[in-house]
């Protein structure tokens, strides 16, 4: 090598080792500056420290969807006298029902009360993957009704996020049961139609955004175990994932917020690499029509960055007589994040539906 050629590569590695340095140096700041930031959240007061959250459990039900997966739902309050109302909570996409503590907790005494994990979801088992659609959530929330509701009993259906799309996509395939056994409904923090995700960013980067999301997603679901220990690994980061994209500009309990963390760390990048496209593609506006006789629940934080809030108000200006309640400063996990208000709301929802009960629904059909 002459001394020219010499010098030149000095330079180029030069410029190579000081380039993976800055990188180097850049990730380990980053990484003491998200250690930190958790720090400060953890070493806060807490009241909500000792909740015991994903600890509450109901009488466990094993229900067969219609093509063969066990689906695994709890219920509550059997115990409690009857109300003839049995309450169906439905969970949103990369949870489960323990997303329901705060409202498991403390809607006693207003009658039964069913938990499920959506397929594929919490203690639900997966199915196909050409069985992963809006479609077919809608159909398992059909069996879930048919197993766990007593025949006599109304039903009050509540859904956050992609637990909403379930009910609507059952309201669009089964309109006859809104008109029969249906009495309630809640939607929190959900769409008829998935029109742009942004994550509350501006506009122009929100939409580059969202537009790769899903060739994000099945790119990292090209390597799941490694993608997944990633996630349990990076705790810090999941953590501060976890609070900007599920939550307001308020304080929110360090201890809501790992809550949340464990149960999306706890659905693999396979599942949600899987659901994606289906809650991409999912429009189900025309069955609002099916819901205008039924007392309706909207409720959506103002600061949703999720499924921003302006889909709540599309759903109530479909449905004018339904109570929207806006939450102010609150973001996609309104249930976890303002838990008196949603289930002071869900109280209200179940004291208009028993004023409306002037005589028992029919049976559902055998199913």
């Amino acid at each position: 090598m002459s001394p020219a050629d010499n010098r030149a590569a000095k330079v180029a590695v030069g410029i190579v080792a000081g380039g993976l340095s800055l990188l180097a140096a850049g990730v380990t700041g980053a990484v003491v500056a998200e250690k930190r930031a958790v720090a400060r959240i953890w070493n806060r007061a807490d009241p909500e420290a000792g909740e015991g959250f994903g600890h509450l459990r109901g009488r466990p039900v094993t229900v067969v969807a219609d093509d063969g997966v066990p689906l695994h739902a709890e219920i509550d309050g059997e115990e409690e006298e009857p109300t003839g109302t049995t309450v169906v909570f439905c969970h949103g996409y990369a949870l489960n029902q323990d997303c329901w503590h705060y409202q498991r907790r403390d809607l006693t005494g207003t009658g039964r009360r069913v938990f499920w994990d959506q397929r594929a979801h919490g203690r639900s088992r997966r199915g196909r993957s050409d069985n992963t659609t809006v479609d077919q959530l809608g159909d398992d929330l059909y069996r879930i009704i048919a197993a766990t509701v007593p025949p006599t009993d109304r039903v009050v259906l509540v859904g956050h996020s992609m637990g909403g799309m379930t009910v609507l996509a059952l309201a669009h395939s089964h309109p006859e049961l809104f008109a029969e056994r249906v009495s309630g409904i809640a939607l929190i923090a959900t769409t008829g139609k998935i029109n742009q995700v942004t994550l509350g960013l501006p506009s122009v980067l929100g939409r580059v955004i969202g537009a790769s999301t899903d060739p994000f997603i099945r790119t990292l679901a090209w390597q799941p175990g490694l993608v997944d220990h990633g996630r349990q690994v990076g705790r810090e980061l999941s953590f501060l994932s976890s609070r900007l994209f599920g939550f307001g500009t308020g304080e929110v309990s360090a201890a809501v917020v790992d809550h949340l963390d464990t149960m999306l760390r706890q659905t693999s990048i396979e599942v949600i690499a899987e659901f994606w496209p289906a809650i991409a593609r999912h429009d189900k506006l025309d069955a609002l029509h099916v819901l205008q006789e039924v007392p309706t629940l909207v409720v959506c934080g103002d600061h949703d960055r999720i499924t921003p809030i302006d889909n709540s108000e599309a759903i109530s200006e479909a449905l004018p007589e339904a109570d929207f309640v806006r939450v102010p400063g609150a973001g996609h996990l309104v249930m976890l994040e303002k838990p008196q208000l949603v289930t002071d709301a869900l109280r209200t929802l179940l004291e208009r539906v028993a004023a409306h009960a002037a005589r028992p629904k029919p049976s559902l059909p055998n199913v």
